[in-house]
């Protein structure tokens, strides 16, 4: 009531009292321009009330009654002219300071409820403009109508910051270089009204504007001219990455715009006279491709080779385009040769099923996956086919349980969980699966490229596996001396600290479950994890050795079988599964935390 008594003490009973002298309290300037969003507000002059000692009684009853109903300011009938007029009548009455006091306390809530309202809708701005009208004429030096005032003040600069902002980026000035441009604007904007969403609109505007310039910089494959936009885009909202965002889409852009020069290079060289075409598409290849980028030395290398190898060599990488878009899973061509397949009598461990041993000779050579097939790949099948996996129509898989440290059945676990059923990362290889699935990604990795996609046999599996060797093990004989797959080790510790109780001495690659593909050095040709990581299927239907089994090397199928073959060690192996001759049957719709698959391409 203090603040109340101080502002009224110069009032008197006389009916025309001179007005409060406001000159010494600095009453922020509410700016209001012609382009708001509201109308001008006109200076509010409180009604003039007569009081005198017959309708005293009167008047404060009804004053008493707007309170009550809220009705602050809008005629003779509302709180504050009533409460104005009988404070200056009777300037040392408590009641009336009291009521006043109330009064444009309310007055005061309902300004800041309208300020805090404007990002919702701008009208808002003209009540808190009101308010604050009445205000400054009933109680000009109130401290709290002093700072209400300044907090409007401040919303009018952040709405003219917003105004200059949005011009600014309509014309084109940006400010990512400095200068008074839009980012300038809208922070100002920011500083004056922190959270302001309009000036973070203009911001996330400016921002778009700036990786718009990059997209339209890519699209005319002047990467150089993008990158420098999507710096300036990077410097804008750091925190959000939405510029990184846009990076990754342009440059995915540019490596499809490479791979399609790349291709069509390689196109041109099955044509008669195509080297000179493919020529031209390297020279246009390499002014937009990143330095050192490997689509260039490829096409480079096939140029020079073309006349000699056709368009495939041993130990080369590819990747093919997809009718729908992208690329398909990296691949590695393997040589042509022979091998010895499966295991000799007094191989340790080794089984009847693994004979008699057999030579298979491979007449071509085969295009494999560098990879087990990951998650990311298997997504984009999943996603544009109708293909419904077994474990998600099932409702669970065979996943890893810590705590008892086997392998258990577990609901809500399929192709994206990981080997514990949470989710699992793109870069993951995709397990949960069954060798049905396996086969439906193959056929429709087929139909995308124009080419044969499949499961590897088992005879091209073992090939593949062995890459030239001959030995137990694929690195060679007893436990692995240097860190070359995802097996079982006895170093390896899961996260509860437990130990694998089968696993090989001395051996350790600080991994519990599968790891990301090609975390590990590939083998012999270029092929990663086919000795660990997990498990694959393979073409085959099961048999219980080799005798009849087809010579060449091709799958051995029966029709209807629902006995798959499956090869190669995984995560959770014990040294005798992770033998190159290893073999083992599985239902072909088991889904497994263990088991895993790669494709491979006939050339």
């Amino acid at each position: 009531m203090a603040t109340s008594a101080l502002l009224l003490a110069a009032c008197s009973r006389d009916p025309a009292p001179a007005a409060p002298d406001a000159a010494a309290v600095r009453a922020p300037i509410v700016t209001i321009s012609a382009d708001q969003a509201v109308s001008p507000v006109p200076p509010w002059q409180p009604p003039a009330i007569a009081v005198d000692a017959a309708n005293e009684r009167a008047l404060r009853g009804r004053a008493e009654a707007a309170l009550a109903q809220g009705r602050l300011y809008d005629d003779a009938e509302s709180a504050i002219p009533l409460y104005y007029a009988l404070s200056r009548y009777a300037p040392n009455e408590a009641r009336y300071a009291a009521g006043f006091e109330r009064a444009l306390a309310l007055l005061l809530v309902q300004g800041d409820e309208a300020l805090a309202g404007i990002d919702d809708d701008p009208l808002q701005l003209r009540e808190a403009h009101e308010a604050a009208a009445v205000a400054r004429a009933v109680a000009p030096a109130h401290k709290k109508v002093v700072a209400f005032l300044a907090r409007v003040d401040r919303a009018d600069q952040a709405q003219e910051a917003n105004r200059l902002g949005e011009e600014a980026l309509n014309a084109g000035r940006i400010g990512e270089g400095g200068g008074q441009g839009a980012l300038q604007r809208f922070g100002e904007a920011l500083e004056l009204r922190p959270g302001d969403v309009r000036a973070s609109q203009g911001i996330a505007a400016a921002e778009s504007a700036l990786i718009r310039r990059a997209e339209i910089a890519a699209d005319r494959d002047d990467y150089a001219g993008a990158e420098r936009w999507l710096a300036a885009a990077a410097q804008v909202r750091p925190k959000l990455g939405t510029a990184a965002d846009a990076q990754g889409r342009i440059a995915a852009q540019r490596a499809a715009r490479v791979g399609s020069l790349r291709d069509q290079g390689l196109a041109a060289l099955t044509k008669v006279g195509g080297i000179e075409q493919a020529r031209a598409l390297l020279a246009n290849l390499l002014r937009i491709a990143p330095a050192g980028d490997p689509a260039a030395s490829e096409l480079r290398e096939r140029i020079e080779l073309a006349t000699h190898y056709g368009l495939f060599r041993p130990g080369q990488a590819f990747t093919e385009v997809m009718s729908a878009g992208g690329r398909g899973p990296a691949m590695v061509v393997i040589p042509h040769g022979a091998f010895r397949m499966g295991a000799p009598a007094e191989e340790a461990d080794s089984s009847d099923a693994e004979r008699p041993l057999r030579n298979i000779r491979f007449p071509r050579g085969l295009a494999v996956s560098r990879t087990e097939i990951t998650v990311g790949e298997f997504r984009r099948f999943m996603n544009a086919t109708k293909h419904r996996a077994r474990a998600s129509r099932r409702g669970y898989s065979t996943a890893y349980d810590e705590r008892s440290g086997n392998l258990v059945r577990r609901g809500k676990v399929d192709w994206q969980s990981d080997y514990t059923g949470r989710p699992a990362t793109d870069d993951m290889p995709v397990v949960h699966v069954s060798a049905k699935d396996a086969m439906a990604y193959a056929a429709w990795l087929s139909k995308q490229t124009g080419h044969h996609y499949r499961l590897p046999s088992e005879a091209e599996f073992e090939y593949m596996l062995r890459a030239g060797s001959a030995a137990t093990y694929p690195w060679g004989e007893g436990a692995p001396l240097m860190r070359v797959g995802n097996l079982t080790g006895a170093l390896d510790v899961s996260p509860t600290g437990r130990r694998w109780n089968n696993a090989f001495q001395g051996y350790g690659d600080n991994a519990w479950g599968p790891s990301p593909v090609g975390r590990y050095r590939a083998n012999a040709w270029g092929l990663h994890d086919v000795a660990g990581n997990v498990s694959e299927w393979v073409a085959d239907c099961w048999h219980d050795s080799y005798r009849r089994a087809p010579r060449d090397g091709e799958a051995w199928v029966n029709p209807g079988c629902r006995t798959r073959v499956i090869r190669g060690g995984s995560w959770a192996s014990s040294p005798a599964q992770t033998r190159s001759a290893w073999r083992q049957g599985s239902d072909a719709d088991v889904t497994s935390a263990r088991i895993g698959f790669r494709v491979v391409r006939d050339i």
